[in-house]
């Protein structure tokens, strides 16, 4: 009788009832702010390129012979 009693007890107590979509929501968020922030890093790199035009040129202007050889084992 005893075990009884102590399984019903703890099934009562394993039994859970509430809102399951407000105690996840908060996995929802972290992701979000996760995505956001990896978005934002990833605009951040936007443009950088062209930020750096002038050192390109100066780059191909010494190296010029050098870059018409460069490639993926195209000789």
């Amino acid at each position: 009788m005893i075990l009884s009693t102590i399984a019903s007890l703890a099934a009562q107590e394993a039994e859970h009832h509430g809102n399951v979509q407000a105690e996840t929501f908060v996995f929802g968020v972290i992701a979000f702010v996760v995505f956001l922030a990896l978005g934002l890093v990833t605009v951040s790199y936007r443009n950088v390129a062209n930020r750096h035009a002038h050192k390109a040129e100066a780059y191909a202007k010494t190296h010029g012979s050098d870059l018409a050889q460069a490639g993926h084992g195209h000789h």
